[in-house]
């Protein structure tokens, strides 16, 4: 990208963008330009005309009958396939269902099984916190199992990697930096040892292209309510490669998961399949939804996002850093924009007061603690020009000092 750049270049770029007409299909607030695609989706009137249907016609007319006849019970199966083409999944290997902290724990004690003889989890120190919170609830019920964590244990998670490890769970895009890994290569590395491998996806699936088969991927979970624009609480999901369904068993036999699950016995008998991954009645208006939102995505390449994320970071960061470097910002994730996710955090001292302000002049981002103001970039619908503006309002609030007002102040809690 050149060393300067101007408006004009920035509306060439809009004018030359395949995937300019996606913006269409979404719902975005006049005034607001939306950067934090990576924690909530934005609303799509397709998604709107899943709900209408499944709530006024399916629920309301058919009742009872809709589970068959509008193919309610066979959803989390449907979709999962839907969703296994953005994430590199051949069918029959991914299910929409529960939460992703519910699927981390399914998933965790499935891999535990498969290799018994083992009895280490290995993880990131600075994962999302869920993760970490299923994986000690996991160590917790088998009793010696360890929690080794990266920057803690060890300063990476390579080096954390060896014939005691049964399991590793590992985010694809850290959630704070937009660091991306190597899935190919720490796949290998773990097999090379015998363990197996969970990735999250939750920073990953609809923001560039995976491939999880390719990659020879053991297992992954993912939420679907954020560049997949499910909404929000969607359901999320599960892929497991096939080689392993024979031998996967999980602690929450719910009655969905059962072999024959309107036989009604009284003991449980594990399906067949990814379905014995799922639990219990899954929300079907949830589900709808995001049928709604994955149908979108029929229409899109994923090279083309890939391309475009790239782009729009990269823009975003040359004029941060050219407009507002001497108010006390610091890129804290990567500059390479193949070695990152759809996003870009900058450090601040004041960033919470930083991230307010900007929201009020209407610049969605987000804050994590203690010091980083985030910024998620979805190409279906995030502009350049967007991007030259959200610049223009931040070079604003830094120059004149307008995040200093009361108003912005960090509150504290009441004791």
């Amino acid at each position: 990208m050149r060393a300067t750049i101007d408006l004009a270049a920035v509306e060439a770029m809009d004018a030359a963008d395949p995937l300019r007409a996606m913006r269409d299909r979404f719902i975005l607030p006049e005034g607001v330009i939306y950067l934090d695609g990576n924690s909530l989706g934005a609303a799509a009137p397709a998604v709107f005309n899943e709900l209408q249907k499944a709530a006024t016609q399916e629920w309301a007319q058919d009742l009872i009958r809709a589970w068959n006849t509008a193919g309610w019970f066979d959803m989390p199966v449907a979709l999962g396939d839907q969703l296994g083409r953005l994430i590199g999944a051949e069918a029959g290997q991914t299910v929409v269902c529960d939460t992703t902290s519910i699927n981390i724990y399914k998933v965790l004690h499935a891999a535990l099984g498969i290799r018994p003889n083992r009895s280490v989890i290995v993880a990131e120190g600075d994962s999302f916190p869920t993760d970490l919170y299923m994986a000690e609830g996991v160590a917790s019920t088998r009793p010696g199992t360890v929690l080794r964590l990266e920057g803690v244990d060890a300063p990476t998670i390579e080096e954390l990697i060896d014939e005691r490890v049964a399991v590793i769970l590992v985010n694809h895009v850290n959630y704070k930096t937009g660091q991306l890994r190597d899935m190919a290569a720490l796949t290998c590395k773990a097999h090379q040892v015998g363990a197996l491998i969970v990735w999250d996806l939750c920073h990953t699936a609809g923001a560039l292209p995976v491939e999880l088969d390719a990659a020879n991927a053991d297992f992954a979970i993912g939420c679907t309510y954020k560049y997949l624009n499910g909404g929000p609480g969607a359901p999320a999901f599960i892929y497991a490669a096939k080689r392993h369904h024979d031998d996967v068993h999980q602690p929450l036999s719910g009655w969905w998961g059962h072999a024959r699950p309107f036989a009604f016995e009284q003991s449980y008998a594990a399906g067949s399949g990814i379905r014995r991954f799922l639990c219990g009645t899954q929300p079907v208006l949830s589900m709808r939804a995001l049928k709604g939102a994955l149908d979108i995505w029929d229409d899109v390449d994923m090279a083309a996002v890939r391309k475009k994320s790239i782009a729009l970071t990269d823009l975003f960061i040359q004029l941060v850093e050219a407009r507002c470097g001497a108010y006390g910002l610091e890129l804290e994730g990567p500059r390479d924009g193949n070695a990152r996710g759809s996003q870009v955090s900058f450090l601040h001292p004041h960033g919470y007061q930083v991230m307010r302000a900007l929201i009020e002049r209407g610049v969605i981002g987000d804050f994590r603690a203690p010091s980083t103001i985030r910024f998620g970039f979805t190409p279906l619908y995030v502009g350049y020009k967007d991007v030259w503006q959200a610049v223009e309002v931040l070079e604003d609030i830094l120059r004149t000092g307008a995040w200093q007002e009361a108003r912005f102040a960090v509150k504290t809690a009441v004791t």
